[in-house]
C-alpha cells in the first residue's frame, strides 16, 4: 500500500504508556481487575457456566455489574475539566464506595425480592440505597451530556412532587424513602429494562467492537473499500462511506466512528479535490448512519427488541432497507458531485491491491458473516458477539508475528472493554431512574394518551411533535438515551394512533440520531470538521443536505411499512422501485447534476427535486405526478441545454 493510508491503525498502546486516568500503574491494574472480574461475571451469567458454582440470580447479577463498572466509570472519568492525570483519593473512596454497595445489594438480592423491599425497607437500607442513587447520579454525570445528568436528577426526583403537577404530568406521589425503594430495589428503574439488556445482550457487542478495533479492524475496511473503488471517480468519499458503514454498523457510535474512520478518509479526500465541509460531512453522514445499520445498530436496537417483545432478528430485518437507501443515497451524492466537479479517484500505485487485502484480512469478513448468521438464523444474540470476538483473538494470537498481539496489549483490550462498558453502564444506570420514575407515578402511559388527545387524531402532527421532541432530546443525549426515553412515553402514542409498532419505534430512533448532523449541536459534523480543519456550522449544514434522507425515510417507512418489509411482495417491490427512483432524483437536484444530461440550472434541480419528494409519498396518484414532472423537467432541460463548442470551451455532462 502506498503512503496515502496506512495498513492498519496503531495498535493498542502497552499499558504504560496509556494517556489519561489510567497511565498510573495502580490505577490500570485496580481499571483491568474490575473489567476482568466484570466480564468474566457476564460470560458466566449468559452461557450459564456456574463458574465455581457461582450462579446468581438475575438482579444481584445487574447489582453486582454496576458495582464494578462503576468503580472503573470513577476510576477512568474524571469528575471535572480541571482534574489531574492521576486518580486522587477522593475519587479511589467513591469507587471503593459503589463496588461495595453493588456487592451488598447483589448479595441481599433474594430478601430484596422476598421480602418486598422496594415497598418496605428497612430504615438503614434505604440510607444505603440512597447513597447509592447519589453514587449512580455522578457516574451519570461523568460519562454524559449536562442535560442527561440534569433529565436524571429531575425525573428521578419526579415522584416527590408528581401529585402537584397539572394535567398528563399528574402522577402518584411518593415518599423520599418511597422513591428511592422504588428506584434500587425496583425492577423498573436503574436495574430496569434497558440495564437488564445491557447485561443480558449488548455486553457482547461492546467488546467484540473493541476487539474488532484493537485487531486492526478499521484499517481493514479502510483498505477493502480503498482496494474497491479507491481509484474511481471521486474514489475517497466512497471509500468513506463504504468503510463507514461497514466499520459504524458494528461500533454503532457516529462520534467515535468518525474519529476512527474520519482520520484516514478526510484527509484523502480533501487531497483528491473535494471542498474540506463536503469532505467532513460526507464522513459525518457516513458515520451517523452506521448506528441504524444491521446487524449491531449500537444499543438501541437490543433495546427495542426488548421492548417490543420480539427476536432482534426482526428488528435487524426491518431496518436493513432503510439503512441501504440511506447509503446508495450518500453513494450517488458523492459520485454526482464528483462528476460535476471533475474530480478523479486516489492513484492507482497509492491503492492497495484486493487480493492481498482479503488475504491479510478474510477473517474480518467471516466475523460479519458469521455474526449475521447467529443472529438471524440461530437466534444467540447473546452469545453470538463472544464467539466472534473469541475468534478474533484467536486469529490475533496466531498471527501475532504480523499483528503484534501478546499479554501487554491483552491488558490494555480488556481495560478499553472495561471502559466501554462502564461508559454505557453509568448512562444506563442513569437513564433508568426516568424509566422508573415515569412508571411508577403512571405518566408514561397518561403522557402517551394525552399527547394522541392533543393531536386531535392527526397523524402527521402526531409525528411533528414526535419528531421536535426526539430531535431536541438527541442533542444531549446519546442515540440510545433518546431512544429509551422516547420508547415509554411517545412511541406508545404512534402506535395508539395506528401506526406499525416496529416503524413507530424505529422513527424515533432515526430522529434521535438525526441531531449527530444537524447543527447548532452537530457532534459527528463538529468532530469531522476538526479534522477537516473546515467551519463547524458550514460542515454542519453541508451535512444536513447530505444527510436530508435520514430525515425524510422515517417519514415514509411509518405512512409505507412495505419499506421496513412489512406487507405482500409486489407492494414491497413497489415501494422499492419509487424509494430508488425518488433517492436518485434527489440526489441529482442536491448536486446539481443529472447523469446523461449533465449540469442542471436552478429551475431543473427544483423541478427534480420535487418530483423526487413526490415519488417519496406512499400514494399511487403522487408517484404518477412525480413521473411525470420528472419526465417534462428532463425533456425541457434537454430542449434548453446550450450545445457546447470549442470556443465556448465547455464540457458536456456525463
Amino acid at each position: 500500500m502506498g503512503a496515502a493510508l496506512p495498513d492498519t491503525p496503531p495498535p493498542p498502546q502497552e499499558p504504560e504508556a496509556q494517556a489519561g486516568r489510567l497511565a498510573s500503574g495502580a490505577a490500570f491494574w485496580a481499571a483491568f481487575g474490575l473489567s476482568a472480574i466484570g466480564l468474566l461475571m457476564a460470560v458466566n451469567q449468559i452461557f450459564n457456566l456456574g463458574l465455581f458454582g457461582f450462579r446468581p440470580i438475575s438482579t444481584a447479577y445487574y447489582y453486582a455489574l454496576i458495582g464494578l463498572f462503576g468503580a472503573f466509570a470513577f476510576l477512568a472519568f474524571p469528575g471535572g475539566k480541571g482534574a489531574k492525570a492521576r486518580v486522587p483519593w477522593y475519587d479511589w473512596g467513591l469507587a471503593a464506595a459503589i463496588l461495595a454497595l453493588g456487592i451488598w445489594l447483589g448479595s441481599e438480592a433474594l430478601t430484596i425480592q422476598l421480602r418486598g423491599w422496594s415497598a418496605t425497607a428497612p430504615d438503614w437500607a434505604a440510607a444505603l440505597a440512597g447513597l447509592f442513587v447519589l453514587l449512580v447520579l455522578e457516574c451519570t454525570r461523568r460519562t454524559g451530556e449536562l442535560i442527561l445528568f440534569l433529565a436524571c436528577v429531575i425525573f428521578g426526583a419526579f415522584p416527590l412532587f408528581a401529585g402537584h403537577m397539572p394535567g398528563f404530568l399528574w402522577g402518584v406521589e411518593l415518599d423520599l424513602p418511597a422513591t428511592i425503594q422504588e428506584h434500587v430495589f425496583g425492577t423498573e428503574s436503574v436495574i430496569g429494562i434497558p440495564m437488564q439488556v445491557v447485561a443480558d445482550t449488548l455486553i457482547g457487542f461492546l467488546i467484540f467492537g473493541v476487539v474488532l478495533a484493537a485487531t486492526g479492524g478499521a484499517g481493514f475496511f479502510m483498505d477493502f473499500a480503498l482496494a474497491l473503488m479507491g481509484t474511481s471517480r471521486g474514489g475517497p468519499a466512497k471509500v468513506a462511506v463504504v468503510s463507514s458503514a461497514l466499520f459504524g454498523m458494528l461500533s454503532g457510535s457516529p462520534t467515535s466512528n468518525v474519529l476512527t474512520t474520519g482520520t484516514l478518509t478526510i484527509p484523502t479526500m480533501k487531497r483528491c479535490g473535494y471542498a474540506p465541509h463536503y469532505a467532513g460531512a460526507v464522513e459525518a453522514c457516513a458515520s451517523t448512519g452506521g448506528a441504524l445499520m444491521p446487524p449491531v445498530m449500537g444499543a438501541a436496537a437490543f433495546i427495542m427488541a426488548n421492548f417490543l417483545n420480539v427476536p432482534y432478528g426482526d428488528v435487524v430485518v426491518a431496518a436493513a432497507l432503510p439503512s441501504v437507501l440511506y447509503y446508495l443515497a450518500l453513494f450517488l451524492q458523492t459520485d454526482l458531485y464528483a462528476v460535476s466537479h471533475g474530480l478523479r479517484g486516489v492513484p492507482r500505485e497509492e491503492v492497495p491491491a484486493l487480493l492481498p487485502v482479503l488475504k491479510g484480512g478474510w477473517y474480518y469478513l467471516l466475523a460479519i458473516v458469521a455474526l449475521t448468521l447467529m443472529l438471524l438464523m440461530f437466534r444467540i444474540e447473546a452469545e453470538a458477539p463472544f464467539w466472534v470476538a473469541l475468534f478474533l483473538l484467536a486469529v490475533a494470537v496466531l498471527r501475532r508475528k504480523q499483528t503484534g498481539f501478546n499479554w501487554s496489549r491483552f491488558a490494555g483490550l480488556v481495560v478499553e472493554a472495561g471502559r466501554t462498558v462502564a461508559h454505557l453502564v453509568a448512562l444506563i444506570a442513569g437513564i433508568g431512574l426516568i424509566i422508573g420514575a415515569l412508571s411508577v407515578t403512571g405518566v408514561a402511559n397518561s403522557f402517551s394518551r394525552e399527547l394522541v388527545l392533543y393531536a386531535g387524531g392527526s397523524i402527521p402532527l402526531l409525528l411533528f411533535f414526535g419528531a421536535v421532541t426526539s430531535f431536541v432530546l438527541g442533542m444531549g443525549m446519546t442515540a440510545s438515551a433518546c431512544y429509551i426515553f422516547l420508547a415509554i412515553t411517545l412511541a406508545p402514542a404512534l402506535v395508539q394512533a395506528g401506526l406499525d409498532p416496529m416503524a413507530s419505534h424505529l422513527y424515533v430512533l432515526y430522529w434521535g440520531v438525526v441531531s449527530f448532523i444537524t447543527p447548532p449541536v452537530a457532534l459527528a459534523a463538529i468532530a469531522a470538521a476538526s479534522i477537516a480543519k473546515a467551519s463547524p456550522m458550514v460542515t454542519g449544514f453541508t451535512a444536513l443536505r447530505v444527510g436530508l434522507l435520514l430525515m425524510l425515510l422515517p417519514v415514509l417507512f411509518v405512512f409505507q411499512p412495505a419499506l421496513i418489509l412489512k406487507g405482500d411482495l409486489p407492494v414491497i417491490l413497489q415501494a422499492v422501485a419509487t424509494a430508488l427512483a425518488a433517492i436518485l432524483l434527489l440526489a441529482s437536484a442536491f448536486e446539481g447534476h443529472l447523469y446523461g444530461l449533465g449540469r442542471l440550472p436552478a429551475w431543473a434541480r427544483a423541478g427534480i427535486g420535487l418530483a423526487g419528494l413526490l415519488l417519496l409519498v406512499p400514494e399511487g396518484v403522487t408517484d404518477l405526478i412525480g413521473i411525470g414532472l420528472a419526465g417534462v423537467t428532463i425533456v425541457a432541460a434537454l430542449m434548453l441545454r446550450p450545445v457546447a463548442t470549442p470556443m465556448a470551451g465547455g464540457r458536456p455532462g456525463e
